[in-house]
């Protein structure tokens, strides 16, 4: 449905025009981001007790280091990003090409493990802020290193495997984003109804952000899967009817919101 995958991973950063407005401010937006990380908000997001750490989509990476801190997510700004980084969120809400924006925090000896993005409906970009500046903490992408460098941006297209690893001795931090991809008709219409369910994803980072449905769900459910964990292993039948339950009732609410979705 795109025009094309690209044929290459990593994609020219001046197609979108709009973002060269996040690297004219980088400096700015470092900032924000570095008084953020100094406080310990970025970290939260690790935090089994805080709901941000109820992601979704970025829940396995906890475990290897990653921390994040979500400014925008597909329309939606953050009240606390708001209060802690409203230059940032400022800057942001002029870039219409940017679907959702985050903070990425990648301490000293912490990983991303490797995988990919199956719905190709959007890029990656990434805008160094405070970072080793050297090749020892780096991202592969197709089995090619890049490393990040303050106030440089990278693009690449998500669809490619890819993974990432800091060997130095700094946090690599730095402004990610999901940006629109360039699409078809066909594309465009599969895009607008992605974006309408990334609407009930969205995860707070602090208490008094919005929780969308999505996220309610799994941090109700989560502590209930650890648990179930000790039952499987004194239980091994009564454990396979809780786990299927929970998927089957999962299911059954993503059906019912993709019909939801395309009865508007």
């Amino acid at each position: 449905f795109t025009k094309e995958r690209a044929q290459h991973p990593i994609i020219d950063h001046t197609a979108f025009k709009d973002l060269k407005l996040l690297e004219d401010n980088w400096e700015t937006i470092r900032d924000e981001a570095v008084a953020l990380m100094q406080q310990g908000a970025i970290q939260k997001s690790g935090d089994e007790s805080a709901k941000s750490f109820y992601d979704d989509g970025f829940r396995t990476f906890y475990k290897y280091g990653w921390r994040k801190f979500y400014l925008t997510w597909y329309g939606h700004e953050h009240k606390s990003a708001l209060k802690h980084c409203p230059k940032t969120v400022a800057l942001l809400r002029q870039v219409k090409s940017v679907n959702g924006a985050m903070f990425s925090l990648l301490p000293p000896g912490s990983q991303l493990t490797r995988h990919l993005d199956p719905v190709a409906c959007s890029l990656r970009y990434h805008l160094g802020l405070a970072t080793p500046n050297n090749d020892r903490c780096f991202i592969n992408i197709d089995g090619h290193n890049y490393s990040w460098r303050d106030g440089k941006p990278l693009v690449f297209d998500e669809t490619y495997l890819h993974y990432a690893l800091n060997e130095s001795e700094q946090s690599r931090l730095i402004l990610m984003c999901d940006i629109a991809r360039p699409m078809n008709f066909p594309g465009n219409v599969i895009n607008f109804f992605y974006g309408l369910l990334m609407k009930v994803t969205v995860v707070p980072n602090e208490e008094g952000d919005k929780q969308g449905l999505v996220n309610k769900i799994f941090s109700t459910i989560s502590p209930l899967l650890r648990r179930s964990k000790e039952l499987k292993k004194t239980n091994y039948k009564a454990y396979l009817v809780l786990k299927w339950s929970v998927n089957t009732t999962l299911l059954v609410i993503i059906l019912a919101l993709i019909y939801g979705f395309l009865k508007l």
